[in-house]
């Protein structure tokens, strides 16, 4: 039909472009998620193609795609910015903790809630069916932290990566509990886990060698390409291949940890600066775009009509409860009092999508609806846009009232300089005189 042709998917495809760089600006400004603004846009473009196609075509394949290659850079992207220091160990250790505990926490009981009020749920796929609504969403928190405070921002990078990974390795592990003669146990788990970090510290320094000496300027994409086809092996492989990807951004971020002492001769300092600020930037771009048409096709696959469900309602919102009441618990022992918006950032986006399509056939159960997904992904986004709106306007209280403070203290010190020199003023006339 002539509204798809070439040239409208082209002119569509650019106008979503530029509108999701209008909608970073405003996400800055407002502290609504651009994620939000996306799925929206999605959906408004899907009422509007249904006056000119009777059947929207099916997007699940390239949305299985977009999220991959958005997941990857989205890690790649987070791996690239984290620096390693003895006194960031603990913070980094602290972070994988709360990801961890918060992760089997809210399966555990998102498994039950699915078990008891889905109809033919088995324990086994409510597990399955839980794990993608508990895993936090680095695609929607790393994008919208950048204004708090420096630890905060550097605990919810760490936590939202750390989340995304062992989410997804847990997903993995699960699924080969389906298949009783491919399922290796708790050992294999391990020794599975021990494969792929050496296979990414190998790959890594490899590829550092080898992609220093190529003096060519358009290697950039030819490294994402050789990252995306290690992460693809890895999967053929059943390896947790998101680790080869976080390990080879954390080398590269921190080149000079990683060859200690004489080990620099085989570095090129300037020719790894160089790599290292192309591949930030390009990785940046590339997590932007991927994103940006990944979401806006989640809006236009999205059927509104599940929302409306009253048992579609009262699941998402146990779940949602359970979400907070854990992380709530978590947070206190191991952030203490100051949980604050840390609490509330606790979005579900891309990987929940991604992993629930990649629910096997024998494990999917038609009692579920995927109202319930679309609803969790909402309402967590909306409660993190509330908690950052309101930390910025709290901030924004304290430092009007810190500047108060120190215009008063200027004032009652000017006053006083002013009282003194007239005082001085004073004596020195009566000595006049």
């Amino acid at each position: 039909m002539e509204i798809l042709s070439s040239y409208n998917l082209i002119i569509g495809a650019s106008l979503i472009v530029v509108l999701s760089f209008l909608f970073n600006g405003i996400s800055k400004k407002t502290n609504i998620p651009a994620v939000l603004m996306l799925i929206v846009l999605g959906i408004l473009i899907k009422i509007g193609l249904g006056f000119f196609i009777p059947e929207i075509p099916d997007f699940k394949g390239s949305l299985e795609i977009l999220g991959t290659v958005g997941l990857i850079m989205i890690v790649l992207e987070a791996a690239l910015e984290l620096e390693l220091k003895k006194e960031k160990l603990w913070p980094i250790l602290k972070s994988m903790a709360v990801a961890l505990i918060g992760l089997i926490g809210s399966a555990y009981i998102a498994a039950l809630i699915l078990y008891q009020f889905i109809p033919n749920m088995t324990m086994q796929s409510a597990w399955l069916y839980a794990t993608p609504l508990s895993i936090l969403s680095s695609a929607i928190i790393i994008p919208s932290v950048g204004g708090l405070a420096e630890t905060k921002k550097e605990f919810h990078i760490y936590e939202s990566t750390f989340s995304d990974i062992m989410g997804i390795m847990m997903f993995y592990f699960l699924i080969g509990k389906l298949n009783p003669t491919e399922d290796a146990g708790v050992v294999g788990f391990a020794g599975n886990l021990v494969l792929t970090i050496i296979i990414a510290i190998v790959a890594s320094y490899a590829i550092i060698l080898i992609f220093q000496r190529i003096k060519s300027q358009a290697k950039q994409f030819l490294l994402i390409s050789v990252l995306l086809l290690l992460y693809a092996i890895g999967k053929k492989m059943h390896l947790s291949s998101l680790i080869i990807i976080l390990i080879f951004g954390l080398i590269v971020k921190n080149v000079n940890l990683f060859f200690p002492g004489k080990t620099k001769i085989f570095l090129e300092s300037e020719r790894m600066q160089q790599i290292y600020h192309e591949l930030h930037i390009i990785t940046l771009e590339t997590a932007f775009v991927v994103r940006t048409f990944f979401f806006v096709i989640f809006g236009i696959t999205i059927v509104l009509a599940t929302l409306l469900s009253v048992n579609v309602a009262i699941v998402s919102l146990l779940i949602i409860a359970s979400i907070y009441a854990i992380r709530f618990i978590v947070l206190i022992i191991f952030v203490g009092k100051d949980i604050l918006p840390q609490l509330f950032i606790a979005p579900r986006g891309l990987i929940t999508i991604l992993l629930f399509y990649a629910i096997p056939m024998e494990a999917q159960v038609e009692g579920f609806e995927s109202g319930i997904l679309l609803f969790v992904i909402i309402a967590t986004s909306l409660v993190m846009t509330w908690a950052m709106i309101h930390d910025k306007r709290k901030m924004g209280t304290m430092l009007d009232e810190i500047d108060e403070e120190i215009l008063e203290r200027n004032l009652a010190e000017d006053a006083l300089r002013a009282s003194e020199i007239e005082s001085a003023n004073d004596h020195s006339i009566e000595k006049t005189q």
